[in-house]
């Protein structure tokens, strides 16, 4: 999602215009559905889970300028971002501004949305249009990232920040959760040894087959036991102390099963919107997750059926 107003002639190197400015964002995900790694020493991967929450950067470019000003002013990585597309595509600086609905530091992508929202805002500003591809080579230099320039559920290979594969759009679902509190530092959790065993990265790579089946299947159901499945493997990496919990409650409200942030705080319940008595198994499911946690900590979100 971009607008942009120019002031000058049109954009290529060396025919930029003099002042442009710029608006885009990009989507969150609630964790991931799955998250492990491959069999034979094959990548870490993750499979993401678009959410209707965004990132928003807005980018005022000057020609005459030759220095990129951010705020917050501790967005150092999209600066970094807003300076690497400027040297490929354009002479000059400008402002950037960042905001949105994501909370920092939860496992919902904050950091990678204001990454590919910068990206896409400071082209748009001088006149470029950056495929995903070319996104990912942008990030792949600054730091490991979610697949958030996709339009779509997709396997990513986070570390790499390289797709794996396209899954598709997932079926409508409210997911509700809860924030266990504190912050995870995800290029901490990243550089940790995970110590996969040879059964476990088998394991994965089935739950990879059957999600990539579910997805494009439009299998609710089958979404969720994987993601359950993959959120009780990572205890060990990233515990959450209400998983078991969470998991009986998503079976007593109608839920398909539960979904965590493998490096974050949150965990939620998959309740589809075609379920009979919705309304109702979403009143009780919000009403008992605030039995779990202070109610401040419940969370809901939409998974993102169009970007």
């Amino acid at each position: 999602m971009t607008s942009r107003q120019l002031i000058g002639p049109p954009a290529g190197r060396g025919r930029t215009p003099a002042r442009a400015v710029a608006v885009s964002s990009a989507f969150g995900t609630f964790g991931e559905l799955l998250q492990g790694a491959l069999p034979d020493g094959g990548p870490d991967f993750l499979v993401t889970l678009p959410i209707a929450r965004w990132a928003t950067a807005t980018f005022e470019y000057r020609s005459a300028d030759d220095s990129v000003e951010v705020s917050p002013a501790t967005k150092t990585k999209a600066r970094q971002v807003a300076e690497t597309v400027l040297a490929r595509y354009a002479d000059g600086g400008g402002t950037l501004r960042l905001s949105g609905a994501l909370p920092e530091g939860k496992g919902l992508a904050s950091s990678s949305a204001d990454l590919v929202a910068t990206a896409r805002a400071v082209a748009s500003a001088v006149g470029v249009e950056l495929p995903p591809r070319v996104i990912e080579d942008v990030l792949r230099r600054i730091e490991p990232t979610d697949g958030v320039m996709y339009p779509e559920a997709v396997a990513f290979r986070h570390r790499e920040v390289r797709l794996l594969d396209r899954l598709g759009a997932l079926p409508p679902m409210t997911i509700v959760g809860i924030d266990e509190g504190g912050t995870v530092d995800t290029l901490a959790f990243n550089r940790i040894p995970k110590n996969f065993t040879d059964a476990e990265r088998d394991e994965y790579a089935l739950l990879l087959d059957r999600i990539r089946t579910a997805v494009r299947a439009g299998d609710a159901a089958a979404i969720g036991q994987v993601a359950t499945r993959s959120a009780h493997l990572n205890q060990r990496l990233c515990r959450k102390r209400t998983l078991n919990a969470m998991t009986a409650l998503s079976a007593e409200v109608g839920g398909v099963g539960v979904v965590t942030a493998h490096s974050g705080s949150t965990i939620g319940l998959l309740l589809p919107h075609d379920v009979p008595g919705f309304r109702s198994r979403l009143a009780e499911a919000i009403n008992r997750c605030g039995q779990l946690v202070h109610r401040e900590r419940v969370l809901c979100y939409q998974t993102l059926v169009s970007s």
